[in-house]
């Protein structure tokens, strides 16, 4: 038993130091003041930023559901693939992934902006040119475009252990489409679907890249505020805690309700 606790040991050493200590120092930034002293006073003026909360959560939002909705039935049909066809093919997924997160951003900057290619391409047809780039649309299209792999791979790692004779057997027992759908492919995938909407709805609420470039100064999401506390020049580092640790609160308060959806939708099946 002690040297099968002493084989964890580096793994509780890598937990302290790099989750629980930076943790304790971020609350403890965000209950005191510049002198050290205890305030509630940062959390309270997050108010003022009630809106960019909101946009955030709803951008991050949307783009989980549209990164859902284009997920599952890529991922069900790649699972259905032959195997040597299914590696290709997760090879294609990932290969935007080997690619420098800045460079694929710039690249839809260069696509949507005013003169980019897009309203080029129309131009030519006599449309446009249409306000594409520093929109809120403009950051969802990044966010799905950077985190739809990472709602496709843990689909297809779900779905490819799914029988194809329990589809076959629900349709033989008279299931139409939306039956199959429903009662059979979305309940044996919750596993997958509530990893998936974890690892895109954390990023995408949190990002700051995305919103700055394709964003502009008008769509500021928390990602920037924080960053502006700590980088920029309102430097408030008390501040920027602060909306750190609410922001983790959200995060939580967001997960725990897919969970106990997940629990729901496995007890009804």
């Amino acid at each position: 038993m002690f040297k099968k606790r002493s084989l964890a040991a580096p793994y509780l050493v890598w937990m302290v130091a790099f989750i629980a200590v930076p943790l304790v120092i971020v609350v403890y930034f965000a209950f005191t003041d510049k002198t050290g002293a205890f305030t509630l006073e940062n959390i309270m003026s997050l108010g003022m930023y009630t809106t960019v909360f909101v946009r955030s959560i709803l951008l991050a939002i949307v783009a989980t559901v549209v990164c859902l909705v284009l997920a599952f039935p890529l991922s069900y049909m790649l699972s259905r693939m032959h195997t040597s066809t299914q590696s290709m093919m997760t090879m294609l997924v990932m290969l935007p992934m080997w690619m420098n997160f800045l460079l694929r951003t710039y690249a839809w900057m260069s696509l949507l902006e005013n003169n980019g290619l897009i309203n080029r391409f129309l131009g030519v047809f006599g449309i446009g040119p249409f306000q594409m780039i520093n929109t809120s649309g403009a950051v969802v299209l990044g966010m799905v475009y950077n985190y739809l792999p990472y709602m496709i791979l843990p689909l297809y790692t779900i779905m490819v252990k799914i029988d194809s004779s329990v589809i076959e057997a629900a349709q033989d027992l008279g299931a139409n489409m939306f039956s199959v759908l429903f009662r059979v492919l979305i309940p044996l995938s919750m596993d997958g679907i509530t990893t998936g909407i974890t690892m895109v709805f954390v990023p995408s609420i949190s990002t700051f890249i995305i919103s700055r470039m394709l964003g502009g100064g008008s769509n500021l999401l928390i990602g920037d505020l924080i960053e502006l506390q700590f980088l920029g020049n309102s430097y408030n580092y008390n501040l920027g805690s602060a909306m750190s640790l609410v922001l983790m609160v959200i995060v939580l308060m967001c997960m725990s309700f897919t969970t106990a959806d997940t629990e729901e939708m496995e007890a009804m099946v």
